[in-house]
């Protein structure tokens, strides 16, 4: 007797899960709302109406993080990230975006001490497994922190996100602006930029192994030398650069301090084959967003290679510290970059006297 197949009633199939980036519009930071709409919104917000005399740090200069101070030892770093996967596996997207939480407290020179976190599912699409393994990135990143998850949200959603409210504290005197930055001051960049043409690459399935890699060790590099860099009296100014470029949060860096920003751009570290990436047209449409929004305050020098644009605006999920410091104190800023780790980081500019825009020479 021979055995007859299966009937259709009785045969099951496991679903294919769908790509967690196939069910987001955007990924990373590349989801930020364009510079100039958020400005405008914020502007008619009203947003800014109550101002403790406490509040150090608000939204008066697009600063990466509130801070308020508690007493002449202690300022509260408030700041919170999150957004929707910029890679498929769960476990990294919720590492990275993590990462990218954090590093708003690292930025104003503090130390994080406790995080909340945010979690959007769509429920029905995704196994709670996976839901599971994106927390679980989290957790992990924020046990590296030295820090606990102490609570937190959950919704149902139609798109995947996660993100974290992170909190730390400095002391009063070590706050670290974005806008403090002073004419004759150099600028170094800590991480390679290129996050948003690999995130574009990656969705076109068009991001080698080596290429990911990269990625994934870029992203999920936590900000660690912010309070170090801090403690430096010659260092003036830090931000990092996440959605809204180099330019952008450079940009930012100007208008905060009432300075020209001149950047050399063949000493900005990149990550490894992002120009061919973007020559093939692996660019984020947040990109394009993001130079309408501020390109007429930028100069390229004439003969620039022509991604230079793209590269500048490109969105950097989880990016670099960008430090304003004292010409003498740059060999120590960039001996704690390598101290924690960060080989790529690089002097890539300075300040000058002027009205405030980005010089790309």
């Amino acid at each position: 007797m021979t055995a007859s197949a299966p009937t259709p009633a009785t045969t099951t199939a496991t679903p294919a899960l769908p790509r967690l980036t196939s069910l987001s519009h955007g990924g990373g930071c590349g989801c930020k709302i364009a510079p100039g709409v958020l400005s405008e919104i914020l502007q008619s917000s009203g947003a800014n109406a109550v101002i403790p005399p406490e509040l150090m740090v608000g939204i008066e200069t697009s600063d990466d993080a509130a801070v308020y101070k508690l007493n002449d030892q202690q300022a509260l770093v408030a700041t919170t990230d999150f957004f929707m996967p910029i890679v498929d596996d769960p476990y990294e997207f919720g590492r990275i975006a993590a990462t990218n939480a954090l590093s708003d407290v690292y930025a104003m020179g503090g130390r994080p001490i406790m995080a909340l976190a945010l979690v959007a599912m769509p429920i029905n699409v995704l196994p709670l497994d996976v839901i599971g393994a994106i927390v679980r990135g989290g957790q992990d990143v924020c046990r590296a922190a030295g820090i606990p998850i102490a609570g937190g949200h959950t919704i149902d959603s139609v798109e995947p996100i996660y993100g974290l409210v992170a909190m730390g504290l400095v002391h009063p005197d070590r706050v670290r602006r974005n806008a403090e930055a002073k004419a004759g001051d150099v600028l170094v960049l800590g991480k390679p930029l290129g996050v948003g043409i690999y995130s574009a690459a990656l969705k076109k399935l068009k991001l080698d192994d080596a290429g990911y890699r990269k990625m994934i060790a870029n992203t999920t590099r936590l900000n660690t030398p912010g309070p170090l860099l801090a403690e430096l009296p010659g260092v003036r100014a830090i931000t990092d650069v996440t959605g809204f470029g180099l330019a952008g949060h450079a940009l930012e860096m100007a208008r905060g301090a009432g300075v020209k920003i001149v950047v050399d751009w063949a000493k900005v570290p990149l990550l490894p084959g992002v120009v061919q990436l973007a020559e093939q047209g692996n660019v984020t449409g947040a990109s394009g967003r993001n130079w309408a929004a501020y390109g007429t305050d930028v100069q390229l020098a004439p003969g620039l290679h022509a991604t230079t644009q793209n590269l500048l605006s490109d969105p950097q999920t989880s990016g670099g510290l960008l430090v304003s410091c004292a010409p003498e104190a740059v060999n120590d800023v960039l001996a704690i970059f390598a101290r924690e780790g960060f080989e790529a980081a690089a002097v890539i500019g300075h300040v000058e006297a002027g009205a405030a825009q980005l010089q790309v020479a």
